[in-house]
């Protein structure tokens, strides 16, 4: 077996345990109280009425249960879910033989919302509202416009960056929330709960300290606890203690706050290059090596979130709560003060 072959492998059983530690009803669904109260509601009143739940846009930073809370809502309407994404849905011929082939009251789940063109927006509208799918059949002057009839759905839209959708694709949403980082005490528990399935002895203690490198994000905590797992197995430990936890996320340069190579990469680049900022997007996507999506969408949001990054008008800046947590000098020349004569 070839090294493409093992590493195609090793992502399809990654992506396997990914989805066998997510919950798959509201009871199991750790935080974000306030959203899964209230869908709570918002889905028993649906199942009371015997009717589709309304559309659904989940927003917010990856990695915090998007695609999770969609597969959720499906399993609490005890419907089929079809999912895709924006980028997989090229042309209006792909979208309409998706919704073509939904079943009454199934959920559909887009993911990366922003990311389809205007035109393919432009066939949900009538979608949503209507349940209506209008056709162009032909070219030119014979071309005319058919309708079709769409069964009851829910479309579940998901979107890292839902500012990107347009003012009346938005609108077409009846349910709208955004998800926010997870405390460290909601993050201790999902480790928990994964741990068990995982069979894997976790100490409270070591628990928090993954919790506190996880950058407030399931998706990152579980990752790190597999790592931390490989480690304690390879030494033969059945139980990760705090100091088995931080040597191997030390190992893995995952510090005390969550940053990794890529943040004090940019970061850094930031400090030392540009004297602290501001510097445009692209030029420092151009300095670090990195694609500028990656840098707005993966890497930037959890640095604002706690502080050590600025996004100005004029471009991006370290605070001074970064340079001291990475040991960065001020590089900004200092105002001469004028000089009071008396």
């Amino acid at each position: 077996m070839d090294a493409g072959e093992l590493g195609r492998r090793a992502g399809e059983d990654e992506a396997r345990l990914d989805v066998a530690l997510r919950p798959r009803a509201l009871e199991e669904y750790v935080g974000q109280r306030q959203v899964v109260d209230n869908l709570r509601v918002f889905i028993e009143a649906a199942r009371q009425r015997r009717e589709p739940l309304d559309h659904v846009l989940l927003a917010g930073p990856p990695g915090l249960g998007k695609t999770t809370l969609a597969h959720i809502i499906a399993h609490e309407m005890q419907a089929s879910i079809r999912a895709t994404s924006g980028p997989a849905i090229e042309r209006a011929g792909d979208l309409a033989a998706i919704l073509t082939n939904l079943e009454a009251h199934d959920v559909l789940f887009i993911d990366e919302m922003h990311r389809l063109s205007s035109a393919l927006e432009e066939i949900l509208y009538s979608a949503m509202e209507d349940f209506q799918l209008d056709l162009v059949v032909g070219q030119g002057p014979t071309a005319r416009t058919v309708k079709l009839d769409l069964p009851p759905f829910t479309l579940v839209g998901a979107s890292t960056r839902v500012g990107l959708l347009t003012s009346p694709l938005r609108e077409r949403f009846g349910i709208v929330h955004h998800l926010e980082y997870y405390p460290e005490a909601d993050l201790r528990r999902i480790l928990a709960r994964s741990a068990r399935l995982l069979e894997a002895g976790l100490t409270d203690e070591a628990a928090g300290e993954v919790a506190g490198r996880s950058r407030g994000t399931p998706r990152i905590a579980n990752r790190l606890l597999r790592r931390v797992r490989d480690f304690a197995q390879v030494q033969g430990l059945q139980r990760i203690d705090p100091q088995m936890a931080c040597e191997a996320l030390e190992r893995m340069q995952v510090d005390a706050r969550g940053l990794d190579e890529a943040d004090r990469r940019l970061l850094r680049a930031i400090g030392d290059k540009f004297g602290g900022g501001p510097v445009g997007l692209n030029t420092l996507a151009a300095a670090i090596g990195e694609e500028r999506d990656t840098i707005e969408e993966f890497i930037e949001p959890y640095l604002v979130q706690i502080g050590f990054l600025d996004r100005t008008p004029r471009g991006r800046c370290v605070t001074p709560r970064a340079r001291e947590h990475l040991g960065l000098q001020d590089q900004r020349p200092r105002r001469r003060q004028r000089r009071l004569w008396t």
